[in-house]
């Protein structure tokens, strides 16, 4: 068994790892880049018009033979870890008759992007697999272990095949709402493993442990507990762990807690695959607002339904600016137009719930100097999707590889002063035989 990290040694972003044996090759993942190769943003508009020849030889596409035509000798699966575009972004230059393995919730979260978002991926020929079960790929044994990320629905997995194996980390952590997974892992891990590509992403950061979801719970409830003030909150819409730590912050505060009708969606169709609250009469001061250019869109796809399936909870601006006092609420600079209409907000809080970095962002720049302009205070509550150093050392301990390879990662250098086994650093398109 070989394989070979065509994108992810040297950065975060953009991953995809290929494996194969004589008869069967399979990837684990097909990202988005997050960055371009001079460290900036990356921005796939200026690229969008390239065929995938010329988005290989720009280097945006990996160079991986029966992946975009319609080859005699097609890639026998790509798996998707967890619906993060920095792992399944790219997926829409695949060609249809590619199979595609992942979990069922991962699917539908893509297909609400495809909704909600200039996001056009329509993934064709899926296999859902499900956790701790193991599914054959040709001569390949695939088990997916089920991960505590900021992402629903997200998993490493195990790859075995000519009596050699190999453990993907994908993105996990141990301090969210499903941390006992991450436990759970620990003392049903796979053995006798050679190598372990194991994620990096805050390892460069401090060594404190990261928060706990129920920390930043209890952090919000300290501001909310401020009176006479609306509380707006800028967070992922699929960060489900703290869409549910704002939910119990509300209810624990006696809060409404008022969502867009695309995270309300996004909870409706997610309550199939966890007890998570959702619009509903089952959870009462949870709320649905209707965004102006959201709606619009609806309208003119033809998406109007969605609109009627959350009427039954829907609260106007008005009743929102009667009670400000007893409102959180969440808000993307998209919703300027909407904040406009609703009165008495000046004086706020507004708590931002997301890594630092898109601070940086000149959209985000500017709504944050909106509200501050409109006398907000501003709150930074918020807790890494990914492992702290101490929990990769507990994958490690837990695993006992042969070898680490640095993944997803801007610090692969940093390795070796961490871990106490051999560290493999590749290159990006370097092959590994095990």
């Amino acid at each position: 068994m070989k394989f070979k990290i065509h994108r992810g040694t040297k950065e975060i972003g953009g991953s995809c790892v290929e494996v194969w044996t004589e008869s069967t090759r399979i990837l684990l993942d097909f990202g988005m880049p997050l960055v371009e190769k001079n460290g900036r943003e990356f921005d796939f508009k200026k690229y969008k018009k390239l065929t995938p020849k010329e988005l290989v030889e720009k280097g945006v596409l990996p160079n991986i033979k029966g992946l975009y035509d319609s080859s005699e000798n097609l890639i026998d699966g790509v798996i998707i870890s967890h619906p993060h575009q920095d792992h399944y972004g790219l997926a829409n230059f695949i060609n249809d008759n590619v199979k595609y393995y992942l979990g069922e919730a991962t699917h539908k979260i893509i297909e609400l992007n495809n909704l909600f978002t200039p996001q056009e991926i329509h993934l064709e020929n899926t296999n859902y697999f499900e956790k701790e079960t193991t599914f054959k790929i040709g001569d390949m044994s695939v088990t997916p272990y089920w991960a505590d990320h900021s992402a629903f629905d997200a998993y490493s997995f195990l790859v075995e095949a000519d009596g050699k194996s190999l453990f993907y980390s994908g993105d996990f952590r141990s301090h969210g709402r499903k941390a006992k997974a991450f436990y759970w892992f620990t003392h049903n891990t796979p053995q006798n493993i050679y190598y372990l590509l194991l994620e990096g992403t805050t390892i460069s950061r401090d060594n404190k442990p990261f928060k706990t979801e129920p920390e930043i719970e209890n952090e919000l409830i300290e501001v909310f507990k401020q009176q006479e003030k609306i509380n707006l909150i800028y967070t992922s819409g699929q960060n489900i762990d703290r869409l549910t730590s704002i939910y119990r912050a509300c209810k624990r505060t006696g809060k409404i807690f008022v969502v867009d009708v695309y995270v309300a969606k996004v909870l409706k169709e997610l309550s199939k695959y966890a007890g998570i609250p959702y619009p509903s009469e089952s959870f009462e001061n949870l709320k649905v607002m209707f965004p102006f250019f959201t709606s619009r869109r609806l309208k003119n796809e033809g998406n109007e339904k969605i609109l009627y399936q959350f009427k039954k909870f829907k609260i106007t601006k008005e009743e929102i600016s009667s009670q400000l006092e007893k409102i959180v609420m969440l808000v993307r600079p998209s919703m300027q137009k909407d904040l406009e209409h609703i009165n008495g907000i000046e004086g706020g809080n507004f708590i931002y719930s997301m890594w630092e970095g898109y601070l940086q962002k000149s959209g985000t720049m500017k709504f944050v100097d909106y509200l501050t302009n409109r006398k907000f205070t501003l709150h930074k509550i918020h807790t890494s999707g990914h492992a702290d150093t101490k929990t990769l050392k507990k994958m490690v301990e837990a695993i006992k590889p042969k070898y680490i390879v640095p993944i997803h990662t801007f610090e692969g250098d940093k390795y070796k002063d961490i871990f106490n086994e051999p560290i493999v650093e590749l290159k990006d398109g370097e092959t590994r035989e095990i």
